[in-house]
């Protein structure tokens, strides 16, 4: 017998919506002996069985859903099922070779994160329940791609901290190279899964990356938060005449350079190791122009208190990159934080827009790829904001 939670009627309604999150506050008991980690049983009054999940006293949310079947087993096997399950619908939207395979809450795997890079794999266990089923995740991509070359564990993530749990990072396989090289789109690019940002790659903006590449023909690029310069390289590698490529961190800027000659459009690139806000503002006094601006900043806030400081962020480096935006051409912008929303990230951009001087139309307006997919209940499922606008001079 799990042990035996109970909650408040208060709760209710936002799980039955969907949400697989029950914070502390909405236990009224537990019944039984709930060691942290363990499976328990929910109900939303003594007799009515609502879900399992894994059971958390140390973490504010004290429980994540795994399933709503009163008689499913919660074994290796499960798990196994849930992964397959997970890449048959990536093998139904046609993202078989690089994709994110588990993306959490959106796969019903609350807090594993599993990255598919060709035959190789990184993984996340972001809290207690899941890390410790870490052995049997394993053995399920193992089971499940037979052709397996190596699986990498990147739980070197503060949030970890929340759970408990160490930060630590290393093999879950025999050891291999990296960086490897993987295949995406018509281009090639390094993937760090030992040193490089998150899991080693941002698989979230491949539909947007593929997206740029009719934007970018016979113009001049500016990639700026490049990063390993992965919007640059489709633009390079898609008929760009030219791409300025900025980052803060020299390390990037150098793997960058690497990603160029990989794909032999090195001759294209011009390298800028700086601040992307000094940067920007320096280019606009100068009055420097592209054709096609990307910017892809990283998250502003990481909680709720620094909403106001985000949306300032984004409202200012989105005027600077707009003033740097040929008339006729593109602005390629992205927020990656769900706690920014959609239409708060909208404003931000149409106010700067409205200081800089500039008509806008919107091309389009995206979110992350479709290996990540959105549950509406779960507001962390929905993140990336993607946005094209074309830009006119007053």
């Amino acid at each position: 017998m799990n042990p035996k939670i109970i909650l408040h009627a208060k709760a209710v309604k936002k799980l039955v919506a969907g949400n697989l999150w029950i914070f502390n506050n909405d236990i009224v008991s537990v019944e039984g002996d709930a060691k942290d980690g363990c499976i328990v049983d929910v109900f939303f009054s003594a007799k009515k069985f609502f879900a399992k999940g894994y059971y958390n006293s140390q973490s504010q949310i004290s429980i994540r859903i795994l399933t709503y079947q009163q008689k499913e087993i919660i074994d290796e096997q499960f798990f196994l099922r849930r992964i397959q399950q997970a890449w048959a619908y990536r093998q139904k939207i046609g993202y078989t070779t690089n994709c994110r395979l588990v993306f959490g809450e959106a796969d019903w795997l609350p807090a594993l994160i599993v990255d598919k890079f060709g035959d190789y794999f990184s993984i996340q266990t972001l809290a207690l329940g899941i890390d410790n089923w870490k052995k049997e995740i394993v053995s399920s991509l193992q089971q499940i791609f037979p052709e397996c070359k190596g699986i990498y564990e990147r739980n070197d993530v503060p949030v970890r901290t929340l759970e408990g749990l160490p930060q630590q990072k290393g093999f879950l396989s025999q050891p291999f190279q990296s960086p490897i090289v993987i295949e995406e789109n018509n281009y090639k690019m390094y993937v760090d899964m030992i040193e490089g940002q998150k899991t080693g790659y941002f698989l979230d903006q491949q539909a947007n990356r593929q997206f740029i590449q009719h934007l970018v023909r016979g113009s001049r690029v500016l990639d700026a938060f490049s990063y390993t310069s992965s919007f640059g390289i489709s633009a390079a590698t898609n008929g760009a005449k030219e791409v300025t490529v900025l980052d803060v961190s020299e390390q990037a800027i150098l793997q960058a350079k690497e990603n160029y000659v990989l794909n032999n459009v090195v001759e294209k690139a011009k390298f800028v190791v700086a601040n992307a806000f000094d940067q920007l503002k320096i280019w606009g006094i100068e009055h420097q122009k592209w054709d096609v601006v990307c910017i892809d900043p990283p998250a502003f806030t990481k909680s709720r208190h620094g909403i106001d400081k985000a949306y300032t962020g984004y409202k200012e480096i989105n005027l600077r990159a707009l003033k740097l935006v040929k008339h006729g051409g593109f602005l390629v912008t992205s927020s990656c934080t769900n706690l920014v929303s959609q239409d708060l990230f909208l404003q931000a951009i149409y106010e700067a827009a409205k200081d800089a001087k500039r008509k806008i139309r919107q091309v389009v307006l995206n979110t992350q790829s479709p290996d990540h997919p959105i549950l509406p209940a779960m507001e962390n499922t929905h993140y990336l904001k993607f946005l094209v606008l074309q830009v006119f001079a007053e």
